[in-house]
């Protein structure tokens, strides 16, 4: 066990309520309607730990203790940082579109596995310091070295794999799977051998040992995700949060904080949940996701759509007439309502629908757009009600009577093909079952593009769809103007 100093027993209870906090904090954020107040319970929990923290374990001048005898240059130094960190967060949060938030996500989880490397590198180079080192021997005990080892590998991975995911949802690098000869022996030697070192590191404590993890883990990173689609990000998003959740949870117990381990735990737990729910919604295979070989070798490499086929184009006024005469009207909004910043304006629609006596539904797939839960929130900033949202398995079966399917941008996510066709690289993945409704109104800025898997949706071409081609924003507010 380590010999450092028990701490304090109103340290212990500051974090144990933080924890606590934490834990109520997720368990608002499962419902939109406490999803604020969870918010709030997640920052005061934050709050409480960080300044406990800074409380406990902060410098003091020679001779002095409690708060009036705290070393004010170290205080003045944490409050600067302090000041900058928030002030960037707050301009990034007032600056990025909700279209940009996973790519924001992404390069937040990257910041969280590069900070669990630094802690574990200045506890490494000063292992006195952290209270890491045997008395009898002056090395490092063996326990803190694999907690240590095991932190700055997954934080490692953790930052190079969110810098790539970043880079494709931002288009700084293109979506498609970058395929690498021998991938997959490449990637399970690495990791054979970051497994292999961390073990070693238990014997021998030689700089170079800890610094080859470190080292191989940036790369291990770039190599599983590079491979990884586009269309298969989503998941990665979620993959990579619970990464950054246990580098957190083993830098935590290298520092014995049971605030950084409960934080950390709670974090790698829920986004392995997630990402279990991810894999389910797109038909992958869990493990496949863990180790990073998923979605690499058989993505469709951006198909053309077949605008050859016939299809119908309807306009805004036949939108409106279909939608004022029917009895549910089902919306499946998508990335293209993201893009386009629709929601309002789909909300509008909504209102006006029901002063006409239709039944409004929305029908959420878990990976619409580009995160878990990306199209609850957009509809939740345009203040749609709650009860009209539905996910994919209590909606489903509402098609079938349903007058109107009103799709808008969502388009991987309402492909037959995924149940049909075999050969197709989302078969398997559970749809919406849009064509079932007597009507589907499919708005789309063009028949040339595909969806983010790069498959043509042969939705397009059903006796029963409608395709409404223009700017989501733009057509919505043209059927609202002729409804009126």
């Amino acid at each position: 066990m380590h010999e450092t100093i028990a701490a304090p027993a109103w340290v212990m209870l500051a974090y144990l309520v933080a924890g606590v906090c934490f834990i109520i904090a997720l368990r608002g954020l499962s419902s939109p309607e406490s999803s604020r107040r969870g918010n709030r319970y997640g920052m005061i929990g934050m709050a409480i730990a960080v300044v406990t923290t800074l409380v406990h374990y902060a410098p003091h001048m020679p001779g002095q203790t409690g708060l009036a005898g705290l070393d004010l240059r170290f205080v003045a130094e944490v409050a600067a940082a302090i000041a900058i960190g928030a002030g960037i967060g707050l301009v990034m949060a007032r600056r990025i579109a909700m279209t940009a938030m996973p790519q924001l996500v992404a390069a937040f989880h990257s910041l969280v596995g590069l900070a669990a490397v630094a802690v574990g590198a200045a506890a490494f180079l000063n292992p006195l310091a952290f209270g890491l080192t045997d008395a009898a021997t002056g090395l490092i005990h063996v326990n803190s070295r694999v907690e240590m080892g095991l932190g700055v590998a997954i934080g490692a991975i953790t930052f190079s794999g969110s810098v790539i995911a970043f880079l494709k949802l931002n288009g700084n690098m293109s979506g498609k799977p970058i395929i690498l000869p021998l991938r997959h022996v490449i990637n399970l030697g690495t990791l054979a051998a970051i497994v292999g070192l961390v073990g070693y590191f238990t014997q021998d404590q030689a700089p170079w040992i800890f610094w080859t993890v470190i080292g191989l883990s940036f790369a291990i990173g770039f190599l599983l995700i590079i491979p990884i689609g586009g269309a298969d990000m989503p998941v990665v998003v979620s993959m990579l949060n619970s990464y950054s959740g246990w580098a957190a949870a083993a830098m935590g117990f290298t520092l014995q904080n049971s605030a950084m381990i409960i934080t950390g735990a709670l974090v790698g737990s829920s986004g392995a949940i997630l990402s279990y729910i991810m894999c389910r919604a797109m038909n992958r295979n869990f493990i496949s996701v863990i180790a990073g070989g998923f979605g690499g070798g058989d993505v469709a490499a951006g198909a053309e759509a077949a605008i050859d086929r016939p299809w119908k184009r309807g306009s805004a006024e036949d939108a409106a007439f279909l939608m004022k005469q029917a009895e549910l009207v089902i919306i499946a909004p998508g990335y293209g309502m993201a893009v386009a910043q629709a929601q309002h304006a789909l909300r509008e629609m909504g209102d006006l629908l029901e002063a006409e006596g239709v039944n409004i539904k929305y029908a959420i797939h878990p990976v619409a757009g580009r995160m878990p839960g990306h199209m609850n929130v957009l509809l939740a900033e345009a203040a749609v009600d709650y009860e009209q949202v539905f996910e994919l398995e209590d909606i489903n079966s509402e098609f079938a009577r349903a007058d109107v399917a009103f799709v808008i941008g969502a388009n991987d996510v309402t492909n037959p093909a995924a149940k049909t066709d075999r050969s197709s690289p989302i078969y398997g993945m559970p749809v919406l079952d849009v064509e079932k409704a007597k009507t589907v109104l499919f708005v789309k800025r063009s028949m040339g593009g595909v969806g983010y898997a790069g498959v043509d949706n042969e939705l397009f071409y059903r006796d029963n769809t409608m395709m409404l081609l223009a700017d989501a924003k733009k057509m919505v507010e043209e059927i609202v103007k002729s409804m009126g």
